[in-house]
């Protein structure tokens, strides 16, 4: 069997947690690349350690990410292939990679990606959704006010993004406040022995982790709420009995309810108190 590879990039996908969950392809293109670059060479070493790949190993993470991608493109001059790889999961979902793909791309090599495991899709298909569509964020902010505006947008989608267990309980608390119907499922350890998927309101959710001790990654999924029938003459004159102006009632309606400025102006115009 031929195992020389091309000279490229190979981004690789390794396992988030059970480290079975790695494929053939992708044992075969660590074990012949000429190096691999990883977040931490402990983690990676661990993972390699168990199907006995010896490949030279190379430090690579956010903080030298500038750095380690010219070294890294060096090799690809020379006509070698090198393999990136993350922590757990698919390198460049939250994690270090743009700047080198950025960099392999604009100097004309080519970059094959190995799929594998991802803790989003991994939660993604352990529960329920109204729809297919959903949008991840990565790590939701850490300020109040930018996480009910990040919710606020995106409350009728399909929300995803990651958070810390020592912050979990704090951004649910400032999300129930402002959504308090929200269904929310939450993805621990996932794919571990302890391995936690709970779908539940978010006001259970949260009752549930004040008793019950959080540790490991956590992904959270928020569900999309329902978007209510919009009856324009009763919101309309509720508002006009609160004294708001008709270009007022136009520009609050249109925001909350995603119609048409002008056509809410205009009914305003005619629809008495």
């Amino acid at each position: 069997m031929d195992n020389s590879l091309e000279n490229a990039l190979y981004v690789v996908a390794t396992p988030i947690g059970n480290l079975e969950d790695i494929t053939l392809r992708a044992l075969r293109i660590l074990k012949n690349v000429d190096i691999i670059a990883c977040e931490d060479t402990r983690n990676t070493s661990i993972l390699l350690n168990k199907y006995e790949i010896n490949t030279k190993l190379i430090s690579y993470h956010k903080f030298s990410e500038t750095e380690k991608s010219d070294f890294l493109l060096n090799y690809l001059k020379e006509g070698k292939s090198i393999a990136l790889v993350s922590d757990a999961g698919t390198p460049l979902i939250s994690d270090p990679g743009n700047i080198l793909v950025q960099e392999v791309i604009k100097n004309n090599f080519k970059v094959i990606s190995i799929p594998g495991a991802s803790a989003i899709i991994t939660l993604l298909s352990s529960t329920y959704r109204k729809d297919e569509d959903f949008k991840f964020i990565g790590f939701i902010s850490r300020i109040k006010n930018q996480i009910i505006e990040t919710i606020s947008k995106n409350n009728n989608e399909n929300l995803i993004f990651y958070e810390s267990a020592n912050r979990l309980l704090e951004t649910l608390l400032i999300i129930q406040n402002e959504f308090p119907e929200k269904i929310v499922t939450i993805g621990r350890e996932l794919t571990k022995k302890f391995e936690e998927i709970k779908t539940d309101n978010i006001q259970k959710i949260i009752e549930y982790y004040k008793t019950n001790t959080l540790k490991g990654e956590i992904v959270v999924f928020l569900h999309k709420s329902e978007i209510k029938e919009l009856n324009l003459e009763y919101e309309i004159k509720k508002l006009k009995k609160l004294n708001f102006k008709d270009k007022e009632i136009a520009n609050i309606l249109s925001s909350l309810f995603e119609v048409n400025k002008n056509a809410v102006y205009k009914s305003a115009i005619e629809i008495k108190n």
